[in-house]
């Protein structure tokens, strides 16, 4: 297949009107070589994707080739989407302002809404990398809903990702902030050792995440131990009552996906390569919905780079990159808007549709977890106010024999 070329009708080499006139490749005249898409006039590339090991047939590499074109074309084609659905955005927000948890059930199986456990707040967790931009995605998601659009920023994010602590404490965010529907959690990004990640999600699914909890991994040094306990000591940390993890949204930086995509060494794959393990982490799915990804950073990349970003995570992860990958750039416009608007509805939708049934065994566990606690804490109670109460009970005595009884002046008692 390597020089086939494929042509592209005009209609479909149109590029988006968000992308800079000098920034915009032109698509008229393009060849797939080795995987790559290439401009046959100037020998640019503007897609290079991943390949599979092994010999493939040559229908079995023309048929990747169309696949991805297709992709790459749709990709493109739903950033020039999103000027044309602006007149739906106060709608859209309009639809998750009035969200209440569980009134996007489907009655499917013949399953009623009173068969639910529906929680009173819906909890959508942020799970990715150090750097990936989490807690900046917190702001941005806030400020869509916002009425005050000068009120500062309610998420702390790291300015130097290199020296800066993060997030180490779970953070809670309702979203809006007067509202109890559905919250944010900021967490702390993942690790280098996949271990210690596999862990850490898995106790926040299982046993709930809760608002202030420290999240120390068994790989952290003592210095960081002690320094985040401290934190805790000195800032009073009580953490709040555990809520189950409904949705999950998956962050990951385009820029490091990018530079881990054409750089061979095996520091730039690491990056990918957790990305990839941490989420196939099963406990992440939701019966067969994975979570939503969002790639930050794409401001800084021009719009040919995001889509491959987009294409080549839909390949790595497994999920549709048009449907499932939201590219959500540091911009302020309302094209911007939209995209978060989406994700969110995908991600309302999709708790609502994995809510668990009052019989099932996950929640089942989740609420024996938090029952069992009460049931330690009533037992410990009640063994300290029973020693209290046994400490100050009067003692009777027995009284003690008269040393000068005369036995012989009741001898007939106990002879007759």
């Amino acid at each position: 297949m390597g020089g086939d070329t494929i042509s592209i009708t005009p209609e479909e080499s149109r590029v988006s009107p968000l992308l800079p006139s000098s920034q915009a490749p032109s698509f008229l005249s393009m060849k797939f070589c080795k995987g790559t898409l290439v401009n046959d006039e100037d020998g640019a590339v503007f897609g290079e994707f991943p390949q599979e090991t092994g010999q493939l047939s040559p229908a079995s590499l023309d048929f990747e080739a169309e696949q991805r074109r297709r992709s790459y074309t749709q990709v493109l084609h739903s950033y020039d989407e999103l000027r044309t659905r602006l007149g739906s955005l106060s709608d859209a927000k309009n639809k998750i302002l009035s969200y209440v948890p569980g009134g996007w059930i489907e009655n499917a199986g013949g399953k009623r809404l009173s068969d639910y456990d529906v929680p009173e707040t819906i909890s959508l967790i942020l799970i990715g990398p150090k750097g990936s931009g989490k807690s900046s995605l917190v702001n941005r998601i806030s400020k869509v809903f916002e009425d005050d659009k000068f009120a500062s920023e309610r998420a702390q994010v790291t300015y130097n990702s290199s020296v800066g602590d993060g997030t180490y404490f779970l953070q809670e965010y309702m979203i809006p902030r007067d509202s109890n529907s559905f919250c944010l959690y900021d967490t702390r990004s993942l690790s280098d050792d996949s271990y210690d990640n596999i862990n850490m999600i898995k106790h926040w699914i299982t046993k709930g995440v809760r608002h202030g909890e420290l999240v120390i991994r068994k790989s952290d040094d003592l210095n960081l131990r002690s320094r985040m306990k401290c934190k805790a000591r000195n800032n009073g940390c009580h953490p709040g009552e555990a809520k189950m993890v409904n949705f999950c949204i998956f962050v990951v930086d385009g820029l490091a996906v990018l530079k881990s995509m054409e750089d061979d060494g095996d520091a730039e794959k690491q990056y990918n390569q957790i990305i990839k393990t941490a989420f196939n982490c099963p406990y992440l799915s939701f019966k067969d919905d994975k979570p939503v990804v969002v790639v930050t950073h794409g401001d800084l990349l021009s719009l040919t780079d995001r889509a491959r970003i987009r294409i080549y995570l839909g390949e790595l992860l497994g999920v549709p990159p048009v449907k499932q990958i939201f590219d959500i750039p540091e911009n302020d416009d309302p094209e911007n808007e939209l995209v978060i608007v989406d994700m969110l509805l995908y991600c309302l939708e999709h708790a609502d549709k994995n809510l668990p049934h009052k019989n099932s065994a996950r929640n089942k566990v989740f609420h024996l977890s938090i029952l069992s606690w009460k049931q330690v804490l009533i037992i410990v109670l009640g063994i300290v106010i029973l020693s209290f109460k046994l400490q100050h009970l009067p003692i009777h005595r027995a009284p003690k024999s008269n040393p000068h009884l005369e036995w012989r002046t009741i001898r007939h008692l106990w002879l007759g």
